[in-house]
């Protein structure tokens, strides 16, 4: 199983970034998927998480209203859209997907992607 994050960048406070996360060598459906990020010196932090359908979503307040977590059952891909961001939404962002829950903690997650970093200016 890969997971590849990509569509990170650079951007200023208020614009818009929309990363994306592929998957390979598994079965879009039968898994769970999340967004994880980790700014430098911190520890890493949920963002958003959906099950395959889309049917149940989690957000972290910090993002609610701003993030949208959708999937792409046909290409394998989860995306991330991101509006409004703000300079403390600056981390690395990374995708992730497990098997048998849909959570908040990154533990619950047993395949990563590499991240992708999106910074955010003032």
């Amino acid at each position: 199983v890969q997971l590849q994050a990509s569509g990170g960048g650079l951007v200023q406070a208020g614009g818009s970034l929309k990363p994306s996360c592929a998957a390979s060598a598994l079965t879009f459906s039968t898994y769970t998927w999340a967004w994880f990020r980790q700014a430098p010196g911190k520890e890493r932090d949920f963002v958003a998480a959906t099950d395959w359908i889309g049917n149940i979503i989690y957000y972290a307040d910090a993002v609610k209203g701003r993030f949208t977590i959708s999937g792409d059952n046909a290409k394998n891909i989860v995306y991330l859209q991101m509006n409004s961001l703000k300079p403390e939404d600056t981390a690395v962002y990374y995708c992730a997907a497990s098997r048998t829950v849909l959570a908040r903690a990154a533990g619950q997650y047993t395949y990563w992607g590499q991240g992708t970093l999106v910074t955010v200016s003032s």
